[in-house]
């Protein structure tokens, strides 16, 4: 097996590259956002509902849309990325917003170090896992963090969109977490254009490895669902079959998009 151990560097120097871009990209709406539009989509908001006057940890937060998004819902937000850039950036949105949110900057494995305190929701969505190889360690910082009663929320790409290759013309990848998956990008779902090239390290995870993580840390499911969409056209391939829904156009409805779920901490 190739040595993995500087995936953190590797993979944070591909988003720090990538930071700028996102910003100005078509991808992330910044114009309309500023002008203040919601980040978030019906499947978290749906989950999420009234946050008003709660305390909410947004893990892998990129750049703040969500927390900043989830703050001007009324709740209390602190985000957290492992990405220098995204977070510079994340501060800086925060103050031109006048939206109060905190940002952390560290891998999350390593938040206990830096943050000691509960919040009602843990909130994390959309190609956050991919980059974390142990979901175990993963799971203990969710439940690290919520408090008795509160919810973890959850919404992410589906474990079957990661077996295909880049244009879904075949399986290339296990449905299973089989190992460290090494990839040379170029460009970035936001902006396929943009001058990047980096190398990173990523590991698929099934719904299994999910659920048993969450399950052993005595969180209780209360909602689970797959969606056949994406709500983000960020993949090879894909058509909007109506506003806000996008599909792999060659596979139709025949795969799941998304899942997203609801845990509450007993």
């Amino acid at each position: 097996m190739p040595d993995t151990s500087d995936y953190i560097a590797k993979n944070k120097h591909s988003w720090n590259q990538r930071t700028a871009y996102h910003v100005s990209s078509a991808f992330y709406g910044m114009d309309k956002f500023l002008q203040g539009q919601t980040s978030l989509n019906d499947i978290e908001i749906g989950l999420l509902g009234n946050i008003k006057g709660l305390k909410i940890l947004h893990l892998q937060c990129h750049f703040g849309q969500d927390s900043l998004s989830l703050a001007r819902m009324g709740a209390t937000v602190t985000g957290v990325d492992f990405s220098e850039n995204a977070i510079s950036q994340a501060n800086q949105i925060s103050k031109e917003l006048k939206t109060e949110a905190n940002f952390i900057c560290c891998d999350i494995y390593d938040l206990p170090i830096h943050l000691n305190e509960q919040f009602d929701i843990v909130y994390t969505s959309y190609g956050t896992i991919g980059w974390l190889p142990d979901l175990n360690k993963w799971s203990d910082v969710v439940a690290r963090f919520l408090l008795p009663g509160g919810y973890f929320v959850f919404v992410e790409f589906h474990p079957v969109v990661w077996m295909f290759d880049n244009n879904f013309n075949k399986i290339a990848y296990s449905y299973f977490n089989d190992g460290p998956i090494i990839e040379a990008d170029n460009g970035t779902y936001a902006d396929k254009s943009a001058p990047i090239n980096s190398e990173t390290i990523s590991w698929n995870h099934s719904l299994d490895e999910v659920l048993g993580n969450l399950l052993s840390k005595d969180l209780q499911l209360v909602s689970f669902k797959e969606f056949n969409y994406s709500p983000y056209n960020c993949f090879n391939g894909m058509e909007e079959y109506e506003t806000g829904k996008f599909r792999i156009k060659q596979l139709g409805n025949n795969i799941p998009m998304v899942y997203a779920l609801k845990a509450v901490k007993c």
